[in-house]
């Protein structure tokens, strides 16, 4: 499982490079070199390849988001965790994440996200699940979800949201 934090959580005292490598070689016990190849491909698949060598200081809210995105996906998690992962940005900044996160999704990466981005989650989602206060409010596929759903507190949630 991987997961990949609202906060970004990256090593300040790291390269973006080694933020990627770091658990493939000190988890997985990898060789240098195959570590950093595959935190290269994975810088590349969410487009940060060409900041490999500079630290998370000089990168955006939504760059340093794809590095972690990137350092989850290193490590070749079944199932990938996102608590919110917009949330921390510019709004100018979200719609490189979602671009990302909708690329995994039609890779058919497995991805259980919490977010207020409804529109994202009405396009990529499988089944959308409301939580409130820790109890489940509805579960549904996004279609019905969004446009027939059971309960009133989710009627009234998407009211709000538009």
């Amino acid at each position: 499982v991987g997961m990949v934090f609202q906060s970004f959580n990256l090593w300040p005292h790291l390269t973006v490079q080694q933020n990627v490598s770091e658990a493939l070689l000190h988890v997985k016990g990898m060789k240098r070199d195959e570590a950093k190849a595959i935190a290269m491909q994975q810088l590349e698949k969410v487009g940060m390849a060409h900041k490999a060598d500079v630290y998370p200081i000089t990168l955006s809210g939504g760059q340093k988001q794809r590095v972690a995105i990137a350092r989850s996906l290193a490590m070749s998690p079944e199932v990938i965790l996102f608590d919110e992962p917009t949330s921390a940005l510019d709004p100018e900044l979200v719609n490189e994440v979602l671009g990302v996160m909708k690329a995994l999704a039609a890779e058919g990466y497995t991805m259980v996200v919490v977010t207020h981005e409804m529109d994202f989650a009405r396009q990529v989602s499988n089944e959308v699940v409301f939580l409130e206060k820790g109890l489940l409010i509805e579960k549904a596929p996004p279609e019905k979800f969004f446009t027939q759903p059971d309960s009133e507190r989710v009627r009234q949630f998407l009211q709000s949201s538009r």
